[in-house]
């Protein structure tokens, strides 16, 4: 038995994204920036990618950067937004994934003031705190937000409208990380009010290795690579032209199947947990009374680690995760559910489950299964431990 359920982490790359890829890895191998005819061929392909990843957020493919992936997006986003202005303060959310976070931490030893919006018990943002921060910041300061659209970890959507309205009224650049919300839920530039937006492809069934950064006409970034003048001189270096056609290709699948991809995930979701709370009713799931995207569950059960769970469930051919797999081998707890006001204890038993678009009900069933045999043997070890 072999279960992949860990699509936060990375999808499987879909057949026709990858059918798509495969003339520019073979006869089509021309350089976009080249005026032959190959050439040709492989700038159309590109611009053609552009316009893909454009209409899946609802932007104009002239806002598109293409990246190496969600992290470079983030970096050039935030670092590129700050090289162009005097040190003044950045606000992120509590929840922010490490692709935000660490930028603005290296910010921070640039000048650069590092301030942290909390979240309630169901992780949604505190629109008031967020308030009485931006309003205590001086009016001439430069202020850069940065608020995901969806956590990675507890799959909570964010709501951007209200932080957009708050970084309007204060004058503060919006970054929001959209990178596990695309092909999930309806994203839209132009609505979300942001200026500037990082998307991934190999969350959406495309390849590794290529993402994007969505700027607003309006806002002026240094880039981080400079060179041959690629991506309108935002981001120089040889355009890697079979990921970008992928990546086009993943965002028109994602696009057009995102009703049927989204209703198809929250039922098996929701009856995911429902056959958790039901054969383990010790289990607590965190941000449940939120709003979340439709695959993401992300659950503790008391006096169960974590880690050795998640060992014992990989033993057993079943691939789920304990939170961010950019973090791998961070034995402390969740950022995000201590930001929560979860106890250290119950974060390191988290379990997180996040479903594909080709996820089953065989497989939903088959993990339950699994879990309360791996939950019984670690408990039945424990109490031979301690007698």
């Amino acid at each position: 038995m072999s279960i992949y359920l860990d699509h936060n982490a990375t999808t499987p790359i879909d057949g026709r994204v990858l059918d798509a890829m495969l003339p520019f890895l073979r006869e089509q191998f021309g350089n976009a920036s080249s005026g032959h005819q190959p050439g040709r061929v492989a700038r159309a392909a590109v611009d053609a990618a552009r316009q893909q990843v454009a209409a899946l957020v609802h932007a104009h493919p002239s806002q598109v950067i293409f990246t190496s992936g969600g992290t470079e997006a983030n970096n050039l986003a935030l670092k590129g937004v700050a090289a162009r202005m005097n040190p003044g303060h950045i606000i992120l959310s509590a929840v922010e994934h490490s692709s935000v976070r660490a930028p603005a931490i290296a910010l921070q030893k640039q000048g650069w003031m590092l301030n942290e919006v909390g979240v309630d018990a169901e992780g949604r943002l505190d629109i008031e705190n967020l308030r009485a921060m931006l309003d205590c910041l001086p009016v001439d300061s430069a202020k850069i937000l940065a608020v995901m659209l969806a956590n990675n970890e507890t799959g909570i959507v964010y709501d951007s409208a209200p932080i957009a309205a708050l970084a309007r009224e204060f004058g503060a650049t919006l970054l929001v990380d959209a990178v596990q919300a695309a092909g999930k839920m309806p994203v839209n530039f132009v609505d979300s009010g942001a200026q500037l937006m990082s998307l991934s492809a190999h969350k959406i069934y495309g390849p590794k290795g290529v993402g994007a950064l969505i700027v607003d006409k309006a806002i002026d970034i240094e880039p981080m690579l400079h060179g041959g003048g690629h991506e309108k001189a935002r981001r120089a270096g040889t355009e890697n032209v079979a990921a970008i056609v992928g990546f086009g290709k993943a965002a028109e699948l994602a696009l057009t199947e995102l009703s049927t991809r989204t209703v198809q995930m929250e039922a098996l979701r929701n009856y995911l947990e429902a056959r958790l709370l039901s054969e383990l009713p010790q289990a607590i799931i965190f941000g449940q009374q939120a709003d979340r995207v439709p695959n993401t569950s992300f659950f503790a059960l008391p006096g169960i680690d974590g880690e050795t769970l998640l060992m014992s469930l990989d033993q057993a051919g079943l691939a789920v995760s304990s939170g961010s797999a950019c973090s791998t081998g961070d034995v402390e707890p969740s950022h995000v559910l201590s930001a929560m006001g979860v106890t250290a204890e119950r974060a390191r038993g988290a379990i997180r489950v996040s479903l594909g678009k080709d996820s089953r009900r065989e497989e939903i069933d088959n993990f339950i299964d699994c879990l309360k045999q791996q939950v019984r043997a670690l408990q039945s070890f424990a109490t031979v431990a301690y007698a």
